[in-house]
C-alpha cells in the first residue's frame, strides 16, 4: 500500500544472515486506513504513521487536514 499524503510505499532490500548470505526481502510502509477531515470533507484515506503523527500537531495554516 501507499500513503495518499506523502506517497511513501514499500522498498526492497536484503536479509543478511550471520554467514553473510543475501536473500531478497520487501520492507513495507506502516500504512493505516484513517478517517480525516480534509478540504472541508470527511474522507477515509490510507495514511502512514509518520503523516498521522504530523496531523496530530495543531494546524498552523487554515484549511489543512486534521484528524476527526
Amino acid at each position: 500500500m501507499q500513503c495518499q499524503i506523502c506517497k511513501k510505499s514499500g522498498m526492497s532490500g536484503n536479509n543478511i544472515s550471520h554467514s553473510n548470505r543475501h536473500t531478497k526481502t520487501r520492507f513495507k510502509a506502516n500504512v493505516h486506513k484513517q478517517t480525516i477531515f480534509m478540504d472541508g470533507k470527511v474522507q477515509r484515506v490510507k495514511i502512514c504513521s509518520r503523516c498521522l503523527r504530523t496531523l496530530h500537531k495543531p494546524p498552523r495554516v487554515k484549511g489543512k487536514a486534521a484528524i476527526v
